[in-house]
């Protein structure tokens, strides 16, 4: 996991935390060679930031509860051209990145996404399938974007993210980056993942009234008017 002294990581991987002892060994040895994986505590109780610190990941505090929060603040501590995304929960296999930057790097595409194939029983509860699909549906209707899935998973350029000026730092801040994006006129697509029964208990998805939640942040994201971003070198407009 450590990057060559001789060349700069191809991208960096923000791995939003919060309890996942259980998960990070799993998780940090699939990060792909080169790249520097920044784990984002965002209040773990477990033991998760010293566990991380000694597997060789970069740690990152963040006291603010929330996904957006922890992921923002690893958007903010990255540092290479290329950043991406990934949930902590061993849920998703971080070394299935390493091919999806290689798409963003070439200038295939802007924003990749990772569509979810639930892979087991129990990988994707039916509550939180059916959010998902009824986000996907409203997001199509806010953008024109026909996308399947808003999982977590995800690469773009780190100057160009910084650029949409994210503001969301609860469960919309996925949502938000994707509607920014298309509000930018970016190339935003999509590739199947393997998706695993997760390690843990789930903070959002696990139960209904989580997924409300869920859903509730992102409705009041789409209900936000277009912003505009700051132009960036290499997106398309």
């Amino acid at each position: 996991m450590t990057p060559s002294a001789s060349r700069p990581p191809l991208a960096d991987l923000v791995l939003p935390c919060l309890d996942e002892a259980e998960a990070l060994p799993w998780v940090l040895a699939r990060v792909p060679a080169g790249w520097r994986a920044i784990v984002v505590d965002n209040g773990s109780t477990d033991g998760s930031a010293d566990i991380a610190r000694s597997l060789g990941a970069t740690v990152v505090h963040e006291t603010r509860r929330g996904f957006g929060a922890a992921c923002h603040a690893g958007l903010l501590a990255a540092r290479a051209e290329l950043v991406c995304f990934c949930d902590c929960d061993a849920s998703m296999d971080p070394g299935l990145l390493a091919p999806m930057a290689e798409r963003v790097a070439s200038g295939e595409t802007d924003l990749l996404l990772g569509r979810r194939r639930p892979q087991g029983h129990g990988a994707w509860p039916a509550h939180a399938r059916a959010g998902n699909l009824a986000l996907s549906r409203m997001l199509r209707r806010r953008t024109g974007l026909r996308l399947h899935d808003l999982g977590p998973m995800r690469v773009a350029r780190r100057e160009a993210l910084l650029a949409l000026g994210l503001t969301d730092r609860r469960s919309g801040y996925p949502l938000q980056m994707v509607v920014r994006a298309a509000d930018a006129g970016w190339r935003v697509t999509e590739t199947d993942i393997p998706y695993l029964p997760r390690a843990g208990k789930s903070k959002v998805t696990g139960t209904w009234r989580g997924t409300w939640h869920a859903v509730r942040d992102m409705r009041r994201v789409l209900a936000e008017p277009p912003v505009r971003p700051t132009p960036v070198e290499g997106i398309s407009a």
